[in-house]
């Protein structure tokens, strides 16, 4: 991952951990913004698709954060991050001080500030950076980002950021923070799509179309960002998983840890839980998560257009 002197202060050696459908989008992103970008996922095959393009596919965590000097976080949960760091040939022990590891999953926001003591205790920075605005925008480089951090954390890893998105939000100096604002986006995300999917159902189940029901909506007050997009999804009678009902049975999930410690009553949030829970115990966890409008009885949804 070699470039010239000059390029190097403007481009920090970058990596990207996890290329699912918002990782590789980005990590696509700042190789269009002439970063060459390292990688590395669980499926090799992955990585190696994507180095043939430009950029170089790393066969461990531990590889990869040796050779960068902002290294990219893009997993699912918590879990999965504590292996990209502390799991074998992870990155903790290789990043070098003065790094930054840049966490861009939705976490609980009490684990992601002590994440940012135990990287402090071997010189790593860290900027707490979870994203948003779906695979396609990942991939043109226009994600919002909610982070919080040092001074110093965004001196290095500044250029990074505005490589991969449209806005970034500098909510504070301490880790948290930015997975505080993304708990509560996710509530109103979760609650959107539980929403548009009860209000989908009823109008199929009324014996509305349900395309003449999607174009009034649309263009009426009820609309939303989740309804328009996910129920297109219902519409084409497609559910790939670009996000998938188990994403939200986690992001809910992590939505009411964060409230109880408060007492704080999110009603709507534990409805539209316990239905992508529905979902998910009826086989649907790995659908789109538009498929939980599946959980509603009797109504005869769209199939697929035969190509």
């Amino acid at each position: 991952m070699g470039m010239d002197d000059e390029n190097e202060t403007a481009r920090p050696p970058v990596g990207v951990v996890g290329l699912g459908a918002m990782g590789l989008g980005m990590a696509r992103a700042l190789r269009d913004a002439g970063y060459d970008v390292g990688v590395h996922d669980l499926r090799p095959e992955v990585a190696a698709a994507f180095a043939r393009d430009g950029g170089t596919a790393f066969g461990s965590c531990g590889e990869l954060a040796a050779a960068v000097d902002v290294l990219v976080g893009v997993v699912v949960n918590a879990e999965q991050v504590e292996s990209v760091l502390f799991g074998a040939d992870g990155a903790a022990g290789r990043l070098r001080p003065g790094s930054v590891f840049v966490m861009c999953s939705t976490v609980d926001p009490g684990w992601s500030a002590g994440l940012e003591g135990r990287l402090a205790e071997s010189g790593v920075l860290y900027l707490d950076a979870p994203i948003s605005g779906g695979a396609a925008r990942a991939a043109s480089g226009e994600l919002t980002m909610m982070t919080s951090g040092s001074a110093a954390a965004y001196s290095v890893a500044d250029p990074v950021l505005e490589a991969m998105s449209s806005t970034v939000y500098r909510l504070g100096d301490r880790a948290g923070l930015g997975s505080k604002v993304k708990i509560v986006n996710q509530l109103l995300a979760g609650v959107h799509i539980a929403a548009a999917a009860e209000a989908m159902a009823l109008g199929i189940r009324s014996g509305v179309p349900a395309e003449a029901l999607y174009e009034v909506i649309t263009h009426s007050a009820g609309n939303s960002w989740m309804f328009e997009n996910r129920m297109a999804h219902v519409l084409a009678g497609d559910y790939t998983p670009l996000s998938a009902v188990d994403i939200f049975v986690k992001d809910l999930g992590l939505v009411l840890d964060a409230a109880r410690p408060e007492r704080f009553p999110l009603p709507l949030a534990a409805t539209a839980h316990q239905m992508f829970l529905q979902a998910s115990a009826s086989g649907l966890g790995t659908e789109d998560d538009s498929a939980v409008i599946k959980i509603f009885p009797g109504i005869d949804l769209p199939e697929p257009v035969e190509a």
